[in-house]
């Protein structure tokens, strides 16, 4: 199997990523800290990565996709780490468009996908043995230490996620729409507030489309496609 390189610390593991990318690291590499000082969350945000508390890692795929395959790459992951965290601990997790990783409707884990220098940068941060998160957060968080009552090791999650997130990135689009339809609450029929870069829409969710795009049924009957934006329950 490809390399793991652990740090004790980075400022970012997608950016050192980046670096072995673009030095020919090989397909399945993935970099992981300890904690991170710049840690890198969706839509520029910073993703909270002290030491101890959780698993900060990115893949290195070396995939043959363009920047349209991204979407439906980033759904593939949610899927592996599902697999990966419901092996682990026996426990069902959801999964809220695109990017989260959900525990009882609180945020557990988020995925960040990135094409850079010829090669598919897969951001997985894990929430491991928090007991509690500041005020303030989008999203009420969670970590796997609240929901099982264990202590977790990153090594040890990390390796249960390398064999799935090989896996489900490989199979064909029509595969993973279909089974992130089946895994994540919030694909259909879900009432849901999203906020696009500043632009509210509300209404129930109608499906994916043919790239992995959340298509919401508005208020006014009409149908939208949301493409990039924050999406969060309403009931």
């Amino acid at each position: 199997m490809s390399e793991a390189v652990w740090h004790d610390s980075l400022p970012s593991t997608m950016l050192e990523a980046a670096k072995l990318a673009g030095s020919g690291a090989v397909s399945g590499t993935v970099v992981a800290a300890r904690e991170q000082s710049a840690g890198q969350g969706r839509q520029g945000r910073q993703w909270l990565s002290h030491a101890g508390d959780g698993l900060y890692c990115t893949f290195i795929l070396r995939l043959n996709v363009k920047a349209a395959d991204l979407p439906c790459v980033t759904l593939a992951l949610g899927l592996a780490v599902v697999d990966a965290l419901s092996s682990l601990t026996g426990l069902r997790f959801d999964i809220r468009w695109p990017n989260d990783i959900l525990w009882e409707t609180r945020k557990l884990c988020g995925i960040l996908a990135r094409l850079e220098n010829g090669a598919v940068l897969a951001g997985i941060g894990v929430n491991l043995n928090q007991l509690s998160f500041e005020d303030g957060l989008r999203t009420p968080a969670t970590s796997l230490r609240l929901a099982t009552g264990a202590e977790w090791r990153a090594e040890a999650v990390l390796e249960a996620l390398r064999a799935p997130v090989e896996s489900y990135v490989k199979l064909e689009r029509e595969a993973v729409l279909r089974l992130f339809t089946q895994a994540s609450s919030y694909v259909s029929g879900r009432r849901v507030s999203v906020d696009a870069d500043g632009r509210m829409l509300y209404g129930v969710t109608d499906g994916l489309d043919e790239y992995g795009f959340l298509r919401i049924r508005k208020e006014d009957g009409k149908r939208e496609t949301v493409l990039a934006g924050s999406v969060r329950p309403m009931d």
